[in-house]
Order: C-alpha cells, then structure tokens, then sequence
C-alpha cells in the first residue's frame, strides 16, 4: 500500500477561514468553548463538516479564551480533566442534535503541548477521553507521552506531525514567540510536508534529522493564509500520490 495521511485543521475559531479551508481537509478539530468557540460556532462548522465530508473532532483547552488557550494554566490533572470533559460533552451534544459523529479529540495550544511532556497531564486527558467513549481517536504530538497515554488507555492514537511548525531537536514544537517556531513561507512548508509524508522525517532547528511518525498532518486554521496553504498542501500530497484520507478511514 502507497503512502497516506490524514490532513486536519483547527477550525471554528472565529477566524472566518474555515469554509474555504474545509474542502481542502479530511478531518476538523473544532474550539469547543474553552479557548474559542460557542454553540453557533460549534453548530456551523460541524455543518460543514458533513457538508464536505470531512471528519470532526473536539478541540478542547485551557479555559483561557483571553489568550487564546495558548498560556500554560496552573492547574491539577483532577481540573484537567474537568475541563477536556466539560468541553467534550459540549460539543458531542451539538454533534448529536446535527447528526454527525465525532471521530477524534485533539487537545489545543497550551493543553497539547504541556501533555505532550507531562505523563499526570497526558493521563488525564487520555483517560476522560477513553470515558466518554472509547471508540474516539486521540491526536497527539508524534512520539510524545499524550500519544504513549492513549495507547495505555487502549485509544486509537493519531501521531501528528504540523506543515508550518518548526521543530527542535526532540521532536516538539519550537515555542511560539521564538524565531522559526512558525514557518510562513508556503515552499517552505510544502518541502517540510512532503519530507514528513514521504519520509518520515523534519529538520530540526539545529539542522539535525529528527525521525517522526506522521498519521495526520496539521495546518493551524488561525493563520490568516489558512486557506490558500490548506489548498496547495493538499495539491502537493495528491501531486506526490499520496492518499489523503481521514484518520482510520478504509483504503
């Protein structure tokens, strides 16, 4: 079998991008109010969703919609856990009302990146997933303790890789603010996702190859040129013959 992916955004966010990036995408993480996003919001995308025939998924965080759930919050894994449910429930209610199914949770910004590292973290948040239902797929940062999480807690675990994020020499995302951390020129990410798609690998920001497992490739949706990136990255995939297909999806 040739090589295949799945290709997911965060949407719903308020950035207006999202109906011209969802043709372009197989799967949606959608803010489901802790970070951004309300019932409307929730509502409309998961619309376009089954419209497109994209697969959606929730995108819990931090409460912290002042920034953006990008600011690490202090706070028991016992929280934690509140939150990712409270989040969830939301949103798989809406989902409900809607008809469509949520396929996956993915957790936002902060949340994502500090359970990528902190097992106490990543167990709470696999855990509450693997309650509310197990048959949900969990994304995670590829070869980071939430996807080691989600196996423990018998998840089906997407290792995710992002087409215009750097990366350091473990593998993790460089930290927003810092040089490289956000690749805006669209060569550059398109050379990065083919390498990961074809390869299994990225350059590191000290120049080193960094081996990494790539089920579902990310474009962040709050990036004002989301929709014109979603559009040639998916170009670029196909153009190479990889399948782009949703995260578990049959060949």
């Amino acid at each position: 079998m040739g090589a295949r992916i799945d290709f997911n955004c965060d949407l719903g966010e308020g950035c207006g991008n999202d109906a011209a990036i969802l043709p372009h995408v197989t799967s949606a993480s959608i803010a489901c109010g802790g970070h951004a996003g309300d019932e409307a919001t929730m509502r409309e995308t998961l619309r376009l969703c089954h419209r497109h025939g994209v697969a959606a998924g929730a995108h819990p965080s931090y409460e912290d919609r002042e920034h953006f759930g990008r600011r690490v919050l202090d706070v028991a894994p016992a929280e934690i856990a509140r939150m990712v449910r409270a989040q969830i429930e939301r949103i798989r209610a809406i989902a409900r009302e809607e008809g469509v199914t949520l396929a996956h949770v993915k957790p936002h910004g902060a949340l994502y990146n500090v359970a990528a590292d902190d097992r106490a973290v990543a167990d709470a948040v696999a855990a509450t997933v693997a309650d509310i239902d197990p048959t949900l797929a969990l994304y995670a940062l590829s070869g980071s303790e939430l996807a080691r999480a989600g196996l423990d807690h018998r998840l089906r675990v997407a290792h995710e890789v992002f087409a215009e994020r750097g990366y350091d020499a473990r593998g993790r995302l460089r930290p927003r603010g810092t040089p490289g951390a956000v690749i805006e020129s669209l060569d550059e990410s398109i050379v990065q996702v083919r390498r990961l798609a074809l390869r299994g690998e990225v350059v590191a920001d000290d120049g080193r190859i960094v081996a990494i497992h790539a089920d579902t490739l990310c474009l962040h949706g709050d990036r004002p040129d989301a929709a014109e990136f979603a559009r040639a990255v998916r170009e670029a995939l196909e153009a190479d013959g990889i399948a782009v297909r949703p995260f578990g999806a049959a060949a």
